[in-house]
């Protein structure tokens, strides 16, 4: 269990909540925002000293019952749930390493897609596999180190003006990134590569630091992005990010309907490659 993290999380969500949330009286005006610990107590029928001490990271191990309880009283969505779970230790957590190894079947699957980008990133966000039309689109990866492959460390530590790509979501893509990687955190809690990334993060970028002391750990998907290309100018595409669940890896494809001006422009850059510098 994570207990400094669980405490953490747990105060997060109860300071995001009003009493009119959860069906309590506001009352007199409060000193700071989000609900009382004892009201959290109250709600998830345990004691308020013992909640005290869950957000403190001194209690023991907190039963299924009471972690229901909590996901209930702090309105938790089930992504919120589930990864509550896993802090408290009662859900299955990778005590190794993560995965960088693509399966041959997915890295013969990219260099098939028609008039499709297609790559694939790990569950710490490092490019491990592209195809060509991803490289003439974003960049060329290969003449990259695994390090600067990192789009999480690219997004939050390279200074710039425009968004990584200029890429339509720069923002929204920010914060998916501190969403995945806390759960990623919790699932990998010794892995080095993964708690390296994060204090990193938090101590190389204030905006970084920032998302991630708000706790949130889901984020809608993103249905649509426009790249802005330097030659090829701005290009909308569908995003697709499909789950390789043996290996915690993400499929991400970005394509655009037939006849559209979009996969024209994708057909002028699977012609013309990644020979355009970034």
């Amino acid at each position: 269990m994570d207990k400094q993290e669980l405490g953490a999380f747990l105060r997060s969500r109860r300071e995001r909540l009003t009493p009119e949330d959860v069906g309590l009286p506001s009352g007199p005006r409060r000193r700071t925002p989000g609900l009382r610990r004892e009201e959290v107590a109250v709600l998830a029928h345990i004691s308020t000293e013992y909640y005290i001490r869950l957000e403190q990271g001194r209690a023991p191990w907190p039963s299924g019952e009471v972690l229901a309880g909590l996901a209930g009283a702090l309105r938790l969505t089930g992504a919120e749930a589930d990864h509550l779970h896993v802090l408290a230790g009662s859900a299955p957590v990778r005590t190794g390493l993560h995965r960088r190894d693509v399966r041959p079947s997915i890295l013969a699957l990219l260099q098939r897609l028609p008039q499709t980008a297609g790559f694939v990133t790990s569950a710490a966000f490092e490019v491990l596999a592209w195809n060509d039309l991803a490289a003439a689109l974003m960049e060329d990866f290969g003449q990259l180190t695994p390090q600067d492959r990192n789009l999480a460390r690219r997004a939050f530590l390279e200074p710039s003006e425009v968004p990584l790509y200029g890429i339509s979501d720069g923002a929204e893509f920010r914060v998916h990134v501190v969403m995945q990687l806390r759960a990623t955190l919790a699932r990998y809690p010794s892995d080095p590569a993964v708690t390296g990334l994060v204090e990193e993060l938090r101590g190389g970028s204030a905006d970084f630091a920032r998302l991630w002391e708000r706790g949130d750990v889901h984020a809608e998907p993103t249905l649509t992005k426009t790249f802005r290309h330097p030659v090829a100018g701005p290009i909308t595409v569908d995003c697709d990010s499909l789950a390789l669940t043996d290996r915690d890896q993400r499929l991400v494809l970005y394509s655009a309907p037939v006849g559209s001006p979009d996969a024209d422009a994708l057909a002028f850059l699977s012609v013309l490659g990644a020979t355009v510098p970034r």
